[in-house]
């Protein structure tokens, strides 16, 4: 996946100035325009307040109650993130550490989000090594990203998994090695590459769909053909994203991510990601 466009200017080469999302150029919501997706990463680790990025304070934040969780697509963007806390009320601060993972690569979903975006998922990738963001999240902002996720749903379309050192390592920004991480895994699998083998995903929307689209005349005839089309009419049309979903498995592109048998397993409990009802925020699946 190449990376998305990345904060810039003059706040961004001077920390002291204003670290606002829209002077780093992190304010973007792919969540409202479905073609920013990913949305944009910031270049470093950050401390993610309400509109502004701060230079975090450290990097492991285990101490604190909080539990880490890799940011494979849009959950790197700040401006995702700060959409999606506030739809639910949530305020509280929360870091990003720009970390080094061995073991995973960023593959394509195999299913249609409802935000108008084919949105990417992690892939089993050993001896990978991929520079990804850690979100350190409480109990209430992890809340938050599973309702986005659809986690807590019977037709979500993602679970949270444990991924456990050594098979798949993360080291933060300042040398630590985490005994392992959460990531989303996609229950749809993700989209193969022609020979069987996971697709990465190319790190912006538009080339991402012209291929799809290039490639299957009935995906053409589901969403048009062009990514405005494929994202105008996929945006908040459940039905359509839903048969876009099964044309992916009709047309043999779909693949296992490899990361399956991780799913209901962890350090916290049988079922961290499960599919139970949750007693925190829910939101309509992505």
């Amino acid at each position: 996946m190449t990376p998305p466009p990345t904060e810039g200017g003059e706040a961004a080469r001077h920390p002291g100035r204003d670290r606002t999302l829209a002077a780093l150029g992190l304010a973007g919501v792919p969540r409202e325009e479905p073609l920013l997706y990913p949305g944009a990463w910031p270049r470093e680790s950050g401390l993610l307040v309400g509109d502004r990025l701060l230079p975090p304070d450290r990097a492991v934040y285990e101490e604190d109650g909080r539990v880490p969780v890799l940011a494979i697509g849009s959950n790197a963007s700040p401006g995702q993130l700060r959409h999606k806390m506030a739809e639910f009320g949530v305020a509280s601060p929360l870091p990003m550490v720009r970390s080094r993972v061995t073991g995973l690569d960023i593959g394509v979903s195999a299913h249609v989000s409802r935000m108008g975006y084919v949105s990417a998922s992690p892939v089993g990738a050993p001896g990978t090594v991929r520079e990804l963001f850690v979100l350190w999240l409480d109990a209430e902002q992890l809340a938050v990203i599973d309702a986005s996720e659809g986690v807590p749903m019977a037709g979500g379309n993602f679970d949270r998994v444990w991924l456990p050192a050594p098979d798949v390592r993360v080291e933060t920004g300042d040398g630590s090695v985490l005994r392992g991480a959460y990531a989303y895994v996609n229950r749809h699998g993700v989209l193969h590459d022609g020979t069987g083998a996971p697709r990465r995903h190319p790190g912006a929307q538009r080339p991402l769909l012209t291929e799809l689209l290039n490639g299957s005349a009935r995906l053409r005839e589901l969403f048009g053909a062009s990514p405005e089309e494929f994202c105008a009419r996929a945006r908040a049309d459940r039905r359509l994203c839903d048969r876009g979903t099964r044309l992916f498995a009709e047309e043999k592109r779909v693949t296992a991510s490899g990361l399956e048998r991780y799913v209901g397993s962890g350090p916290d409990g049988p079922l961290p990601g499960s599919r139970t009802p949750s007693t925190g925020p829910t939101a309509p699946r992505p």
